[in-house]
């Protein structure tokens, strides 16, 4: 097992004090908003099961969410539209929700530790971590966060439009969903720019 906080000592020993991680959820989906979070973990937190996100069940990531939230020096969650992700595209509308995310916290953070390899539009001192949420503690802390809020939040879409089975795929591009498109067309909470390329 990687220990999670070896590369954010590293970094901390170059003189930031205050390190949060930041991940997104729901780049890849036809429908619903990405998500972003920050996360601010004590140094030295040990969470069983943070170090692995991907491949967590439902159920785990749920009682990792209360425990993040309980335990997290602080953190903050935040979102972009469906419109904003059309009007800015999917990479300009996850900046956007990171921005937002970062901006949410109570501490300012001397860095922030981007999960992947794009920040240029970060408005914030930051730096990219490629495979960040298997390295990371607070980017695998913020990989949970932004997963389950982004969850909960196409549950509640799929109350709305039912016909779409939002709770079983959360919006991403199975054959049931193509399936439902392909009969009702796209709802509202559809990305119009992510259904082009359907046949």
């Amino acid at each position: 097992m990687t220990d999670l906080w070896e590369l954010e000592n590293e970094i901390a020993a170059e003189g930031f004090e205050t390190l949060c991680g930041v991940d997104e959820a729901g780049r890849g989906p036809l429908a619903g908003p990405v998500y972003a979070a920050a996360v601010i973990l004590p140094r030295g937190l040990q969470i069983p099961g943070l170090n692995d996100s991907k491949k967590l069940t439902e159920k785990k990531r749920e009682e990792l969410f209360d425990e993040i939230c309980r335990q997290a020096e602080d953190y903050s969650i935040a979102f972009a539209t469906v419109s904003e992700i059309e009007e800015r595209n999917i990479l300009g509308a996850t900046m956007l929700a990171m921005n937002r995310a970062i901006a949410g916290l109570k501490r300012r953070p001397d860095l922030a530790l981007i999960d992947g390899n794009r920040n240029r539009d970060i408005a914030f001192p930051s730096r990219c971590v490629v495979k960040g949420d298997a390295r990371c503690a607070d980017i695998a802390a913020a990989s949970i966060l932004a997963k389950v809020s982004r969850d909960r939040v196409m549950l509640e879409l799929a109350k709305e439009y039912p016909e779409y089975h939002f709770e079983q795929h959360k919006g991403y591009g199975t054959a049931l969903h193509y399936a439902a498109l392909r009969q009702y067309g796209p709802s509202p909470v559809h990305r119009p720019s992510f259904l082009k390329k359907m046949h």
